[in-house]
């Protein structure tokens, strides 16, 4: 039985303000890093205190595409020519 196949691939997200503004921004850029992803995971969320106050969230999602989407873009040959030594 075929059926799709994810890449997923890893990101940071990071915001001064919300946990949703660091998904959101990590998001943004899956996006423009690679097709739009189809499905995100939240993996972690942290950040760091100062003075007894969030002064930085980060958020670790796992954003994934349809294997075959990332297989055009990765394995096209204007792609493998701009990577290639």
């Amino acid at each position: 039985m075929k059926g799709p196949i994810d890449q997923p691939i890893q990101l940071t997200g990071t915001s001064t303000t919300l946990i949703e503004d660091a998904i959101g921004q990590a998001i943004q850029q899956a996006h423009l890093a690679t097709k739009p992803p189809g499905w995100f995971q939240v993996v972690d969320t942290r950040g760091t205190i100062k003075a007894g106050k969030v002064m930085h969230w980060h958020a670790i999602i796992r954003v994934g595409n349809d294997l075959e989407i990332f297989h055009k873009i990765f394995c096209a040959p204007s792609f493998r020519s701009a990577v290639s030594p």
